[in-house]
């Protein structure tokens, strides 16, 4: 196991426990979970707590200990802290708040974190104002409260958790669906050391197999990068639980963009690049965790599932309904493999109703099931809910669990089976289960996530590691500037982009004019207005210079200027680009289905730059809008290099300024067809600073 700034805090041998109650619940957990090493607790007051001789101060303490928790008020936590970091203690976990979280109504609480910082020097610290760590693996819980789990043996593995919530990382230890869990960690305040450095630690402990995230916000990009880099390299895959998805989060700003991207669809993106799976429930999050405890990430997304039930078969049909896990058809030579197995009666399919026909006929069900799961599948599943103990028997259920471990051991398959009903697979089952290589998945929804999940992290790590994000490395002081379209299209021009010709003017005449240089038709704008076609100031496709002098006597005086530009023809398809800053993220790139309707259609992709273009265009791919620009229905092509050289464009020129734009909202990008190009037809720029 490589070194790591936590590894006392990890496998400690000695603990110090400051405190009276919290301090005095330490202890008493530590002892109920057989920690081996020694305890010291530390009072002014008391001689013995449980049985163990109290020291009066850290001077007093026999040793330095390996990890601390400091269970008194915040004030004298800053001087324990510093004594503590001077002994040559390990790690302290610091339970007070009152800290940085609480600055809004206590004007003490941002300061009191600066001087706790300043006190732990280079003796990390967990917290303020968390629980801290149970360690299942060691029985040492500096921890002050009750918990729900188990401590694991020596040669047993488990999952991590970490949590920016105390009591949702009680409640998860009080899961009765066999998740063997390994460590539990809550982040706190993060004052010094972040989520991150706790994620790696935990990734580094050979005991651990998969790791657990529970995300309120995200302190730095860069320690995420190296989060998702060193999970890559050690095998480990990791899920999150991010908050922060509801729309009351999101500010709605000038462009359709910001109300499109917003904070928490860039979260999104960022887990997505990194190769973090996103799950958005506890239980999906305790499934996706036991799935990958077991099986690891997928190497596809394609699915089986086998039922004695038509009816279970439909519904998990349905539950794969707009899910990037499918239940693919099976060919015919698959399929005549699996008919040979069952009766006439039997209607094969994926998801595959075996009927009861065959129920507790243990070599008939190994039959059908080694030749269904033969389909080379990412994924099997087997539907199998077990009756209650209490008032039926289960005998019968096993010769079905029996033929499915074999059936997953003949084509050296992943198989789960997925209790519809999530309690319909008894506690004391689990681990059996996972002995033999089945992942036991309580309910149908969270099967599904927990699929997906596994699957997105491995099509992430059959692909490199995407380059670091485009953060800016400090916020931009400049006051916000919002150029009209002219000037706008003149910087975009400037870069290199595709913008039509156009020129700024003030009267009818000067329209008429510029329309005759640049040629017929024209398209003609009123200049300051930031969504046009809401005021009816826009004009297009004017042929001659008696619509030109109309148009622009009625939008004279509507804005700052016209804006008279050539119209762009045989445009195919219009889409959005749109870039938004994110303090965190640096650049963020929407694309999606443009026009008029892009906030009712909903139809967008959101992407961190720098992007590849392969990336980029599956993205451009993934839209619902695509078949439009491939011809939908025998019609014309559209020019999709073109469309990708433009995007790609966009986002360098968003890169090259990071920092500098608040946001830029192309929309709509007109794209022609083959050999036509794409356009940029209208562009709202807000800058924060000038422009490379």
């Amino acid at each position: 196991m490589a070194s790591h700034k936590l590894d006392r805090l990890l496998r400690p041998k000695t603990i110090a426990v400051f405190g009276g109650l919290q301090a005095t619940e330490v202890i008493k957990q530590s002892q109920k979970m057989g920690f081996a090493g020694e305890i010291w607790p530390v009072h002014p007051k008391h001689d013995e707590i449980l049985g163990l001789k109290v020291y009066r101060s850290v001077a007093d303490l026999p040793g330095s200990p390996d990890a601390a928790f400091v269970g008194v008020n915040r004030f004298l936590t800053l001087g324990i802290v510093r004594e503590l970091r001077e002994a040559g203690a390990g790690v302290a976990v610091c339970y007070a708040s009152g800290f940085l979280e609480a600055d809004a109504d206590d004007a003490d609480g941002a300061r009191l974190q600066e001087e706790l910082v300043e006190a732990a020097g280079d003796m990390p610290i967990i917290g303020p104002n968390c629980y801290g760590l149970i360690n299942y693996c060691d029985g040492a819980l500096l921890w002050p409260d009750q918990h729900g789990g188990r401590r694991l043996g020596p040669d047993e593995r488990g999952v991590a958790i970490i949590t920016q919530s105390s009591n949702i990382a009680i409640n998860m230890t009080m899961q009765t669906r066999g998740l063997p869990i390994a460590h539990v960690m809550t982040a706190g305040n993060q004052a010094q050391t972040g989520l991150p450095d706790m994620a790696i630690a935990l990734l580094e402990d050979e005991r651990v197999t998969a790791l657990g995230l529970h995300i309120e916000a995200f302190q730095s990009a860069a320690k995420f990068e190296a989060l998702a880099k060193r999970a890559r390299e050690l095998g480990k895959p990791v899920v999150a639980m991010k908050v922060g998805r509801s729309a009351q989060a999101r500010a709605a700003t000038v462009s359709h963009t910001a109300s499109l991207a917003g904070s928490d669809a860039a979260s999104d993106a960022f887990l997505r690049r990194l190769g973090i799976a996103r799950v958005n429930s506890i239980a999906s999050f305790l499934e996706t965790l036991k799935l990958l405890h077991v099986h690891g990430p997928l190497d596809g997304n394609t699915l089986c599932s086998m039922s004695c039930s038509g009816g279970e078969a439909s519904v998990m049909a349905d539950s794969a309904e707009g899910r990037d896990v499918t239940f693919p058809a099976l060919t015919p030579e698959h399929r005549a493999r699996v008919k040979s197995t069952l009766g006439p009666l039997v209607a094969v399919a994926n998801p595959l109703d075996y009927h009861t026909f065959i129920w507790n006929n243990e070599p008939a069900l190994t039959e059908t099931f080694t030749a269904m799961v033969s389909g080379g599948f990412a994924l099997s599943y087997l539907v199998l809910d077990f009756p209650r103990k209490d008032r039926c028997s289960d005998v019968d259920w096993w010769s079905t669990v029996r033929g499915f471990e074999s059936a997953l051991k003949t084509n050296k398959a992943k198989g789960a089976i997925v209790a519809s009903i999530p309690e319909n697979i008894p506690e004391e089952y689990m681990a059996g289960l996972m002995e033999k290589g089945i992942a036991p998945l309580c309910g149908i929804t969270e099967a599904f996530d927990a699929a997906e999940a596994a699957a997105v992290i491995g099509k992430a790590w059959r692909k490199p590691l995407g380059s670091a994000v485009a953060a800016a490395e400090q916020a931009p002081t400049a006051d916000a500037n919002t150029p009209d379209e002219a000037k706008a299209k003149a910087i975009l021009k400037k870069a290199g982009l595709p913008v039509p010709d156009g020129r700024r003017c003030t009267t009818s005449d000067e329209a008429v004019a510029i329309a005759e240089h640049l040629g017929y038709p024209v398209a003609l704008k009123a200049l300051g207005i930031a969504h046009k076609s809401e005021h009816n100031a826009v004009r297009l496709n004017l042929k001659d210079a008696t619509a030109i002098k109309s148009a622009a006597d009625d939008l004279v005086g509507l804005g700052s200027g016209l804006y008279v530009e050539r119209m762009v023809t045989g445009a195919i398809a219009e889409l959005i680009v749109g870039i938004v800053d994110d303090p965190q993220f640096g650049p963020v790139m929407t694309l999606g289905t443009g026009g008029v309707l892009v906030e009712l259609l909903q139809d967008t992709a959101t992407m961190l730059l720098p992007s590849s273009r392969e990336d980029t265009e599956a993205a451009l791919r993934a839209l619902r809008m695509f078949p439009l620009l491939d011809g939908y229905r025998g019609k014309q092509k559209a020019d999709l290099d073109a469309a990708l050289d433009a995007i790609m464009g966009i986002a360098a020129f968003a890169v090259a300024n990071t920092g500098r734009i608040a946001e830029l909202d192309i929309n709509p990008l007109l794209v022609c067809g083959v050999g036509q190009g794409a356009w940029i037809a209208d562009a709202l720029l807000v800058t924060k600073g000038e422009l490379k």
